[in-house]
């Protein structure tokens, strides 16, 4: 792979650190990073304010985004790193939110197909890294970036989405994985920490640093 084109995904729960370490990775390695839709996401907003009445309308959202970004990213040239990816939408998010009876079954099935639709036609990365934090670690650093619509996720749904994780990455076999055990490292603002990652990323990836 040392010259060929890279696909590489972060994958994670809600405040694990994805787009920091995205972003410093696709200075370093010279990747396109390609984030998440939150900012401009008209969702979010409404579903931590009512997830029961808004969950079908955000996952459809995230999952059209995601699709648009994977068939972007399949049709570049250019390695790229994305952050979080289209198989967590569906076998994560809308699970646990049909698990807990935020969504109905003819709107989760109804999703489950178009996932099932879509994902065939998207090849899948060369490297997953996921990072791995625990629930303590999550509720800090949702806290620092201080999104206001993120103020009201409680600690259960953070908890739940962990197990679903868990289970996920158990049995990841879609390409390479790394798992990066987060809860007491800094790559934000401890440079030793960064480089460590780095290292490991590189060496999966068979890249001389």
């Amino acid at each position: 792979m040392r010259n060929k084109k890279k696909f590489i995904a972060i994958a994670g729960n809600i405040g694990s650190g994805k787009s920091s370490l995205t972003t410093s990775l696709a200075t370093d390695f010279k990747w396109k990073p390609y984030f998440e839709s939150v900012e401009d996401n008209p969702y979010l907003s409404d579903f931590y304010g009512d997830m029961q009445k808004w969950s079908f309308h955000l996952q459809i959202y995230f999952l059209s985004k995601r699709f648009q970004s994977h068939k972007n990213i399949i049709e570049s040239k250019e390695s790229v790193i994305q952050d979080r990816t289209i198989y967590e939408d569906a076998e994560i998010f809308a699970k646990n939110l049909f698990d807990s009876g935020k969504m109905l079954k003819r709107e989760y099935d109804n999703y489950v197909s178009l996932f099932n639709t879509m994902v065939p036609y998207l090849r899948p990365p060369n490297l997953l890294i996921y990072l791995r934090a625990n629930v303590k670690t999550l509720v800090k650093q949702i806290s620092l970036r201080g999104r206001d619509y993120e103020k009201t996720i409680p600690e259960k749904y953070l908890k739940e989405l962990n197990k679903l994780y868990e289970n996920w990455v158990k049995s990841y076999k879609h390409g390479d994985l790394l798992v990066i055990e987060s809860d007491k490292l800094d790559f934000v603002n401890n440079k030793k920490d960064f480089l460590k990652i780095k290292s490991l990323v590189a060496k999966k990836l068979n890249i001389k640093i």
